[in-house]
């Protein structure tokens, strides 16, 4: 009878964590006759919309970085503050906005990254401009409710992809 009962405590075990791994990413350069041309991971796929903007989707991450060009007309004050904005609106979900800015003089790219944790509804956004003629806002949602521990994985992965599009950005200057 008392075989079983060896003197050591049986605890519950925890529970498990999903390990999410994503292949290593391959970038390609994407122009498609538009102003602006950038490195975009080949595991996306791109979907032009109207006016050069255009939607990179993650199928397999079930996530979308939204990617919106505007032409600058006297009107950088009111992009910048948009573009602010639209960022800053996450705070009441997010626990922290990271703000870095990316400054590359040489290719005429002016912008900022925001690195947005928790539960908000985009985890990463950005924006550039030469400040003479083009500006883009990017913007990254996942196809789910956020819950920024189940995304978080896949939110890292793609904030190196924004950052890559970021980094590679060229102004097409006809």
């Amino acid at each position: 009878m008392c075989i079983g009962c060896g003197g050591e405590e049986v605890l519950p075990r925890p529970k498990a964590m999903l390990r999410l791994t994503f292949p290593a990413p391959e970038y390609s350069k994407w122009n498609d006759g538009c102003a602006y041309t950038f490195m975009a991971n080949t595991l996306s796929e791109p979907e032009k919309k109207e006016e050069c903007s255009m939607v990179l989707n993650y199928p397999m991450m079930k996530a979308s970085v939204f990617i919106t060009y505007k032409k600058v007309n006297n009107n950088l004050t009111t992009l910048l503050r948009d573009a602010q904005k639209l960022s800053y609106e996450h705070v009441v979900k997010a626990d922290n906005i990271i703000e870095q800015p990316y400054i590359n003089e040489q290719k005429r790219v002016y912008g900022m990254f925001y690195e947005v944790t928790g539960n908000a509804a985009s985890q990463s956004q950005f924006y550039a401009t030469d400040s003479l003629r083009h500006f883009v806002t990017g913007s990254l949602y996942f196809y789910a409710k956020p819950n920024y521990d189940s995304i978080y994985p896949a939110a890292i992965y793609l904030q190196k992809d924004i950052r890559r599009i970021l980094e590679t950005l060229e102004w097409d200057n006809d």
